[in-house]
Parts: structure tokens; C-alpha cells; sequence
């Protein structure tokens, strides 16, 4: 059985150049093809308020589960308010993205229907540098 506390996980921040102080957030993908899942993946990630993760698209179907906090979500061309305890669906590939509208931090958990998930921005992840992600994959070796 593959178990993962979401208490103990090590979190990667994560920004865009172009708004670092408000596009940022701490982020791990813990159970995926790499961890030993074959057929699904997860991600964790928490947001501080005023704080967005920027729209992208995910090559999977995602399910995500608000943990704490509230937030705006928009997903294509339709936005809605999520709160803590919230579930919401992602379709495969269409942009969407996240803002913390609260005064605590927001905590999600994302379900993925495959166990590895390319994840597209407009602009590169700092500080991994790449706008497109293979999450799921060996982690960037740095040279």
C-alpha cells in the first residue's frame, strides 16, 4: 500500500517571473507513476492569501479537494467561489486556475486520472524554469 501524510510532506515554492509576489505557491506531486502508482496521481498544494496558481492546462482529469481555506476557481471560461470541503472537476486540457480569496492559507489536494501529468503555463515555473512539467517523471537534475 502506497501512503503519503500530507503533514509531512516537503513542499517546492513556486512563482512566475512576471508576478512573483502574487502567483506563487508551495507545491508537491506525492503519489504518482514514480512513487508506484500506476493508474492515478495526486498533487498538494497550499496557496497564501491574495496568492494565485496561475491558469495552465492538465493533459488528465482532475478532481480537487479543498482542504482549508476559499478560493475563486476558473476553469475555461466559467469562474465559481470553492471553500474548504469543496470538491471540484477539472477536464483533461482545459486552462484553469486558483486564487486564494481568504484570510488563511488554502490547502488542496488534486486526484489525477493517470499517473503521470504534463501540466502546460504560459510562461516558465521558477525555479524549475520550464512551462511545460512532466509530473510523474524523475525530478530535473540540476548541472
Amino acid at each position: 500500500m502506497l501512503t503519503v501524510d500530507t503533514a509531512e510532506l516537503e513542499l517546492m515554492e513556486v512563482w512566475l517571473d512576471s508576478d512573483p509576489e502574487h502567483q506563487r505557491l508551495r507545491v508537491t506531486f506525492p503519489i504518482n507513476k514514480w512513487a508506484g502508482s500506476r493508474d492515478s496521481a495526486v498533487v498538494y498544494f497550499e496557496i497564501e492569501p491574495g496568492n494565485r496558481l496561475a491558469p495552465h492546462t492538465d493533459s488528465a482529469e482532475e478532481i480537487l479537494y479543498l482542504i482549508s481555506g476559499e478560493a475563486e476557481a476558473q476553469v475555461g471560461e466559467e469562474r465559481g467561489r470553492l471553500a474548504a470541503g469543496d470538491l471540484a472537476v477539472i477536464p483533461a486540457m482545459v486552462p484553469h486556475g486558483l486564487v486564494n480569496t481568504g484570510d488563511e492559507t488554502l490547502k488542496v489536494v488534486g486526484f489525477f486520472s493517470e499517473a503521470e501529468i504534463v501540466s502546460s503555463f504560459d510562461e516558465p515555473i521558477q525555479p524549475i524554469g520550464a512551462a511545460v512539467l512532466t509530473q510523474g517523471a524523475p525530478a530535473p537534475v540540476s548541472a
